[in-house]
């Protein structure tokens, strides 16, 4: 909801509902129109939506997955293991066929999916549970072991998480990069960006292609597409809430 002077913006999610704006007179008319229809429970001023603790302060808004992370820890029983300074052991190569199959595979599905949840605040696990995700139909020991290992790096970091300046300009910064044939199974290339607001990460991906490309270059090029798609969403969203961005955005790769 959009005034000359004011702009009210409502997320739903199911049954919950987030009102944020800059005039608290047009929050609480929202509120009032939404309760005569609906039945309605005011919680007050955010702390958590959809597991995702929210600390907000003169300095900007920081927000992290503590209690959910500890919950996960919790259930696999790794609140006392050891902790891990890397997410995954370098030049690990995991595959198919490699070790014993799980007697039971939907404790590794179901790890690995709440996992991917985290990284909504936990960027730094991104490219890791985008290579133990290619494993949810015929899940091995080697890729328990590794998601295992993630567990033990949460653990050392709980409370890590994004922090969104309230001092930070409205500049889009953007990275991207690709490598080629790097799935020693199918040769499929992995396409990354980190796209940054301000100084604060604003969307990020680590995805790979569902095509072989021909050449080194080829996939770099796709990477950029990927990349440029993404920003224009972006771009247009700022715009629909009232923060136009004219300028052009310097798109960065690695060629």
């Amino acid at each position: 909801m959009v005034t000359p002077t004011s702009i009210t913006l409502v997320l739903f999610y199911v049954d919950d509902i987030l009102v944020a704006g800059n005039d608290i007179s047009q929050i609480e008319v929202f509120k009032s129109v939404l309760s005569t229809h609906f039945k309605t429970k005011d919680l007050g001023s955010l702390e958590y939506f959809l597991g995702l603790k929210v600390a907000l302060s003169s300095k900007g808004i920081f927000l992290n997955q503590r209690k959910y992370a500890l919950d996960i820890l919790f259930d696999s029983g790794q609140l006392g293991s050891w902790t891990s300074h890397f997410p995954m052991e370098q030049h690990l190569k995991l595959t198919n066929h490699d070790g014993d199959l799980l007697p039971d595979p939907c404790v590794y599905r179901r790890l690995v999916r709440r996992l991917i949840y985290l990284t909504i605040t936990c960027i730094d696990i991104v490219y890791t549970m985008n290579i133990l995700s290619q494993f949810m139909h015929a899940s091995r020991v080697p890729h328990m072991t590794a998601a295992t290992r993630v567990l033990r790096y949460i653990k050392g970091s709980p409370r890590y998480g994004i922090f969104f300046s309230s001092s930070s300009g409205v500049n889009i910064t953007t990275y991207t990069d690709s490598d080629w044939a790097s799935c020693p199974a199918t040769r499929r290339s992995t396409t990354r960006y980190f796209i940054q607001l301000g100084t604060s990460p604003l969307s990020w991906c680590t995805k790979k292609k569902t095509t072989v490309t021909r050449s080194s270059a080829e996939v770099e090029y796709c990477a950029m597409a990927v990349t440029t798609y993404e920003l224009i969403w972006l771009k247009q969203l700022l715009t629909n809430l009232g923060i136009p961005y004219p300028e052009p955005i310097t798109l960065h790769c690695d060629n």
